[in-house]
Parts: C-alpha cells; sequence; structure tokens
C-alpha cells in the first residue's frame, strides 16, 4: 500500500535531490534504519538487495508517517533508492563509480566531490553527511583488499578489484577531512585505432608507432598526471608479436595489456613496522631471471630507471615505460636524475651514453585545456653529440583554426626518416612503396 504525501513546491525530482529537504530526511531516515539494523542484527546481513530496498521502503514510509514530511511518492522512492545504495553499496559513490563516462572522482572532505569526465574536472552536487561517512565508505571499499586505515597508518594506495585505484589520506595528514582518489579504468582498453579516431594522434604516427614495437623499439610514454599515459601504454602493447613474453611492473597494477602472454608483477607496501616491502626496482631485478622478452614498467619513478636501462641495453629491446616529464628533453633529463640519486657509479658522460643507447623513441602525450588527450610529439634519440643526448622530432602537434574559427586537429612531420637502424630495413621498404612520405 502506497501513501499520497502533500506535494511540495519542488520544480522536478533533481532540484529535491540537491534540496536541503532531501538530505535532512535521508540523514535522520539513515540513524533510524540504523537502529531498527541493530535491533535485526546478524539476520540483517544475510538479507538479498532487494530485500534490503523492501526494507529500505517500508521502514522510510513508516518513518514519514510519524514524522510528517511534505514529499510525494516520487520523492519518497528517490529517498528510498539512496538509502538502498548507502546500505549495499557505496552511497554517494556508487552512482559515480557505475557511470562509465567518470574518470577520476576526487572528495575533499564531506563536502565536496569532484568528478573528471573527459579530461575536465567539474563538482557534484551530492556529498557526503560527515567526514565519518566519507570514512565509513572508503573502509567498506578497503575491506575486501585487506587495507588498514587509521591514525596509525593514515594513507592507503590500493588497487581495486576492477582495475582502479584508490589513493585515501586522511588526518592528521589531512588537515580539511579525508582526502580519496579514485582513478577508474576502462573495462576494455582502447586500442591504436580507436585512439586515432579519437584524434589522440593520426594514422601516420600509428604506423610509425607500431612499426617501432614490432622492431622492438625500446619506447618511453612521457607525460603528465592523467595525460594518458597508461592508455598510450596499453594501446602500444597490442603491437607486440603474441609470441614473446612481456612481463609487466607496476606499483599499482593497472595496465590491462591484450595479449596472451603477459605476467603481472605488482610492488608491496611494507608493514607498520617497514618489513615486507617489495619495490619496483626487486621486482625488475627478479624479472630479469623470468625469461621476458619484453619488460613493461607502469611508470619509472625511482632507482628502477637503472635495471630498465641495462635491460634495454642488454638482450630485452622492445622495452616500455612510462614517466613524469613535461617535454622529450625534460623526460632525458630526469632519467639521468633518477639514475644518480639512484647511486650510479659511473661518470655523467656514461649514463648519458647508456640513457642514449637504451632509448629509442619518446612519445610525448599531454591533457589540454579542454580536457582532449593528445600526441605532443614523436621524438628519437639518435645518439650522443658533445657529451649532450641527440633526438630528432618526427611529428609535433600543431592545432590549426580552421574557417569555422574551430580549433582542429594537425600534426606537423619534420620531414626526417626514422634514424634507428632497427627501422632501417622498414623504412626503406615504405618509402620504395611510396608510403614513407611524412605529412
Amino acid at each position: 500500500m502506497t501513501t499520497a504525501y502533500p506535494t511540495p513546491a519542488h520544480a522536478s525530482l533533481a532540484e529535491f535531490e540537491n534540496s536541503a529537504l532531501f538530505a535532512d530526511l535521508k540523514n535522520k531516515a539513515y540513524e533510524h534504519l540504523l537502529s531498527r539494523i541493530e535491533e535485526l542484527g546478524a539476520e540483517f546481513g544475510r538479507w538479498s538487495r532487494a530485500a534490503i530496498a523492501q526494507f529500505v521502503a517500508l521502514e522510510l514510509d513508516s518513518y514519514i508517517r510519524l514524522h510528517p514530511v511534505p514529499v510525494n511518492e516520487e520523492e519518497a522512492h528517490l529517498v528510498a533508492s539512496a538509502l538502498t545504495r548507502e546500505l549495499t553499496g557505496l552511497g554517494p559513490l556508487q552512482t559515480l563509480l557505475d557511470d562509465p563516462a567518470v574518470e577520476d572522482i576526487l572528495i575533499n572532505g564531506h563536502q565536496e566531490i569532484y568528478v573528471s569526465r573527459g579530461g575536465m574536472l567539474t563538482r557534484e552536487t551530492s556529498h557526503f553527511k560527515d567526514d565519518e561517512h566519507v570514512l565509513r565508505i572508503v573502509r567498506r571499499i578497503l575491506a575486501p583488499l585487506g587495507r588498514r586505515l587509521d591514525e596509525s597508518s593514515p594513507m592507503v594506495d590500493a588497487r581495486l578489484p576492477d582495475g582502479g585505484r584508490i589513493n585515501v589520506i586522511i588526518a592528521p595528514l589531512s588537515i580539511d577531512g579525508p582526502s580519496v582518489s579514485i582513478r577508474k579504468f576502462r573495462k576494455d582498453p582502447l586500442t591504436p585505432q580507436e585512439l586515432v579516431g579519437l584524434g589522440t594522434f593520426n594514422a601516420d604516427i600509428c604506423r610509425i608507432l607500431e612499426m617501432a614495437v614490432q622492431a622492438r623499439c625500446n619506447i618511453l610514454v612521457s607525460g603528465g598526471t592523467s595525460s594518458g599515459k597508461t592508455s598510450l601504454l596499453n594501446a602500444l602493447a597490442t603491437f607486440i608479436p603474441s609470441r614473446e613474453r612481456i612481463v609487466s611492473i607496476e606499483d599499482t597494477a593497472e595496465l590491462s595489456l591484450n595479449h596472451s602472454h603477459v605476467v603481472r608483477l605488482e610492488s608491496r607496501p611494507g608493514s607498520f613496522d617497514g618489513s615486507g616491502h617489495v619495490s619496483i626496482r626487486d621486482l625488475l631485478i627478479n624479472s630479469l631471471r623470468m625469461r621476458p622478452d619484453r619488460i613493461i614498467v607502469g611508470e619509472v619513478r625511482s632507482g628502477e630507471v637503472l635495471e630498465l636501462l641495462q635491460a634495454m641495453n642488454t638482450g630485452h629491446d622492445g622495452s616500455m615505460g612510462t614517466i613524469h616529464a613535461s617535454s622529450p628533453r625534460e623526460c632525458l633529463y630526469r632519467a639521468e636524475m633518477l639514475a644518480g640519486f639512484a647511486g650510479f657509479q659511473g661518470s655523467e658522460s656514461s649514463l648519458r651514453r647508456q640513457i642514449a643507447n637504451a632509448v629509442d623513441f619518446i612519445v610525448q602525450i599531454g591533457r589540454l585545456s579542454n580536457g582532449r588527450r593528445r600526441v605532443l610529439s614523436l621524438t628519437e634519440v639518435t645518439g650522443m653529440s658533445d657529451n649532450v643526448i641527440s633526438m630528432q622530432e618526427l611529428y609535433r602537434y600543431e592545432p590549426q583554426i580552421g574557417a569555422d574559427g574551430q580549433e582542429a586537429d594537425h600534426w606537423v612531420s619534420m620531414g626526417i626518416s626514422p634514424h634507428s637502424p632497427k627501422l632501417l630495413s622498414w623504412w626503406r621498404a615504405q618509402q620504395q612503396s611510396g608510403q614513407g612520405g611524412m605529412r
């Protein structure tokens, strides 16, 4: 039996959902539900989602009868749905996690939720009741992962079962309430052809990258935070022949390589006393004993750069990784700096020579002001000159303004042939067939 409630002055359900009345009714009804759940005890934990939804609807109906609230049937159903998500899912996060368009969810305390869609951040109207509400939801996420979050362990970085990543930092380190960052990943990684369709790079660049991967060139994907490095690395891996064995190494497993023979390794943080820590560098050293054809490092950020350079120089051609840098030149500077921090014993000249011999191509990717991800530069490392690593840019992103005043993607070819001997035979064949002209 349904009850006809007085119709309030809200113009739409969306307006009601953002109103103070909705928040107040939801919070008070939630406290009422918690007291009823305590009475039910362990029995509640055995209920299905459908049974919980029915329980919520009946209890909410009872609550509204006892505490006259100016809501109609549709609005009561909206409150019941939110309460059901609270009890069976992840509260305000559930809808965002279910939305395939959402890339990142950022929580700054209980009142601020920001979401990235298409590379652009917007603030959500939904929010949590208080900081304890945030912690309750976060701990529900972390519980199946076996990760601890409290004052003695106030930072957590973990991989979600669906392949996403969650990072949480709480008081006393986070001043204004819990800070939560959730990175979502597509269930089906983008293919190179899909990236061309999305305008990340053009067909000419795609063809060179395909040949570079198949010719076992060593590639670094360089870019800033949320620029699309992981998606690009996933796409490049599809060019690796199926007969080869790949070992991927990451801090938090994010790569989803569409390949038949992949061994995935993930570093392990230490326990509270620091014991049990296994770094990317440890995994990379061990991976050399696992007979890999190629090694893929999710992100080069520390001493593992030394082992990766040595692997690239000693028979593991075709290896790849990502690195945080704002340009191809900065990418090389960062690799050099990380190697120095890791205790490289040789001279500056010998380190640069090792980098120049190891790295064949740098793909620079960036996120533009409109949120679009674009390959900004395709650069080849050609060797050493006067103690400086030499490079030549093959393609550069230079958007053009069309007659309609709109910005259009455009990549300028520098008209230079790849220098790498690994690509020499392919490049000659391309030119003989008339397909090698760079545009």
